[in-house]
């Protein structure tokens, strides 16, 4: 176990070094910051002086030596555009975007997973076709046309759901949460389902295919020959090994709703780190886009990790090979 462990981190480790390299090269072949903080007629000494105050005046790897080492504290520097701390921005733009995916994927998973569950037993039935039929649209459509429909029938059309903002937010501590207020509640509705209903789909088409695999096993029609009732067997022997895969496929969903918020965050103007990331492509800010590019680095990583722990623990099969194989 310790060795897997180790592994996984060196392997995470890794990961990390070379997102931070492909996020250094944004400074050097996405613009100049000299030219963006000083502008065009800046003087030569103006120049030459900024150059050397940033330190890129030095080598290469001088150069991001210390910027991998800025970057493991949390720093990125100035944003160009606003001329404040990236990390600052980064903080007050972060619990709003992690607020919408962990919403966002309890919807997928509260609904997608009794969908497919239903969809496997009841297979061939008019309401499992018409469940299979609804999510290759789900899977087919781009998130922004689910939102701009969204916002037609429930915000202009029906007037139920305001169509962008995030609405009034309580403040704990450094942290901020709509999920305290009525109002909270009712602007992330719309963000929310339009980012769940492609993981829903999937997870929902993910959970049918596994457990239609797990009912032909062995162990199943063992069971059945025991006299086993189908609640028991359905519930507590096939769903127990369906969500094993599952699992995996959740956790990183998670980092894809977190990283892939961008889109229908500029559809609902949510003001969370997708948004803060287009607003830095538009204007060239190119610590913020490398910031952005780490931190979703990180969150993939971290959740990368800990799904295979979850998995090695849960799976005896990678436990035996594991120890098989020293």
């Amino acid at each position: 176990m310790l060795a897997f462990i180790l592994r996984r981190l060196f392997q995470a480790v890794i990961v990390m070094i070379t997102v931070a390299f492909l996020a250094f090269m944004l400074f050097q072949y996405v613009g100049d910051p000299v030219v963006f903080l000083l502008g065009q007629d800046a003087q030569p000494d103006q120049i030459r002086q900024l150059r050397a105050d940033l330190g890129l005046d030095k080598p290469f790897f001088v150069q991001f030596g210390h910027f991998l080492f800025n970057a493991v504290q949390g720093e990125f520097g100035l944003s160009l555009r606003q001329g404040a701390k990236v990390s600052r921005l980064i903080a007050e733009r972060f619990p709003a975007t992690l607020e919408l995916a962990l919403v966002a994927a309890l919807l997928a998973l509260v609904i997608g997973v009794p969908m497919g569950v239903y969809a496997a037993l009841r297979r061939g039935t008019f309401f499992s076709q018409v469940l299979m039929t609804v999510s290759l649209l789900g899977v087919s459509l781009p998130t922004f046309l689910i939102g701009i429909l969204l916002i037609l029938v429930f915000a202009v059309g029906l007037g139920w759901f305001p169509s962008f903002g995030r609405g009034e937010v309580t403040h704990i501590g450094g942290w901020t949460t709509g999920l305290l207020s009525a109002k909270g509640w009712h602007h992330i509705v719309l963000p929310a389902v339009t980012l769940a209903i492609f993981q829903l789909t999937l997870i929902m088409r993910l959970v049918r295919a596994e457990m239609l695999e797990v009912l032909r096993t062995d162990y199943i029609k063992f069971a059945r020959a025991r006299g086993l009732s189908n609640r028991a067997i359905h519930f507590g022997h096939a769903l127990k090994n369906t969500l094993v895969p599952v699992m995996t496929i959740t956790g990183l969903q998670l980092g894809g709703l977190i990283a892939f918020a961008i889109i229908t965050e500029t559809v609902f103007q949510w003001p969370g780190m997708g948004l803060l990331f287009i607003q830095a492509v538009t204007f060239a800010d190119i610590p913020v886009m490398a910031a952005y590019l780490c931190l979703i680095a990180l969150i993939f990583v971290v959740i990368n990790l800990v799904v295979d722990l979850l998995y090695f623990a849960v799976d005896p099969r990678l436990r035996a090979s594991n120890a098989g194989g020293h």
